[in-house]
């Protein structure tokens, strides 16, 4: 069977860690699948939400810096993160975002109507409206009903300078396709049902942003498997970039570079996934350590500040 490309995770700065995953699991609905810390910061947790299927496609990951000053997007980044919901789920998320007081308007992109709204730290975030829901997963907490619950990524938007290189990029790399022009924005897409769109908005005027909280630090693109991961690293090295070793990240591979547009890019494989050190039923519900940071358990977890998750009702 054809392993189906496009987006693998995004990855973002954040604030203070429970208002951060009180916004994505209260909230949204998202499912904690991962509770582990930055592997470059131990000190401080990496937070991954996703579907309740925990698929590659669903997970919007942050690092939450409690002390970190908000940022502002600009060129050269991912400046929106869009969210697949079921087309029939509309009313049902305007009158949840209107009760937890977030404020939204109704956009369209790329023809689906969408909400867009900002999370806690300033971070761009789109409903996307399409396609059905999931078949429930059994044993999983809901706290959105299945039926009206996030499916993954619908895709992300980078403001770029220019389009032609990324576009080349990504088109070459993960089989990404142009489908649609609208103004200064293009959309590419897979045949992937859940992370398979990306847009360039080419700027009009080029404004660097300042890096904090909101701000997205890489968007990650799936290989199917370690080799994969090393046939796309040999590709990347002959377009004169220069991507990193290939990392272990213990639940995926990870291989990372910054395309000449400014965007840290990261390639990850499917493989081994998040069941690797816990039973898929009770993902997100324990601190994780790589093994490699295990013999420093005692020490993380007295610095790391206390999180709870409210668990939510099977619906």
């Amino acid at each position: 069977m054809a392993h189906h490309k496009g987006i693998h995770h995004i990855t973002v700065l954040a604030g203070d860690a429970q208002r951060n995953a009180d916004f994505y699991t209260e909230l949204l609905g998202m499912r904690l699948v991962k509770k582990s810390v930055n592997q470059d910061d131990p000190g401080t947790y990496h937070l991954f939400y996703g579907n309740q299927s925990a698929e590659p496609g669903s997970s919007l990951t942050f690092f939450p810096w409690p002390n970190a000053v908000k940022g502002k997007p600009g060129v050269g980044e991912v400046v929106n993160v869009g969210l697949q919901v079921p087309e029939a789920s509309e009313e049902y998320w305007q009158v949840r975002l209107s009760e937890y007081d977030v404020n939204y308007e109704v956009v369209e992109v790329f023809g689906k109507k969408a909400l867009r709204f900002e999370d806690p730290d300033g971070l761009e975030l789109d409903l996307v409206f399409e396609g059905g829901a999931k078949e429930k997963v059994e044993n999983v907490d809901y706290i959105v009903p299945a039926e009206y619950t996030v499916q993954g990524f619908w895709g992300a938007k980078m403001l770029l300078a220019e389009k032609d290189h990324t576009q080349k990029l990504i088109q070459e790399l993960f089989g990404f396709e142009k489908v649609a022009e609208e103004g200064s924005q293009t959309l590419y897409q897979t045949d992937a049902t859940i992370g398979r769109n990306v847009i360039i908005e080419v700027a009009e005027q080029h404004e660097h942003g300042t890096n904090g909280r909101g701000i997205v630090h890489h968007i990650a693109y799936r290989a199917e498997n370690k080799e994969e991961l090393g046939e796309l690293r040999q590709k990347v090295g002959s377009k004169g970039l220069q991507p990193t070793q290939i990392i272990d990240r213990h639940w995926f591979n990870s291989v990372y570079y910054r395309i000449p547009a400014g965007v840290l890019f990261e390639m990850a494989s499917d493989d081994p996934g998040y069941t690797v050190d816990e039973e898929f039923e009770h993902l997100g519900e324990q601190l994780i350590l790589p093994p490699w940071l295990e013999n420093k358990r005692d020490r993380i977890e007295e610095v790391l500040p206390a999180l709870k998750i409210k668990a939510g009702a099977a619906s």
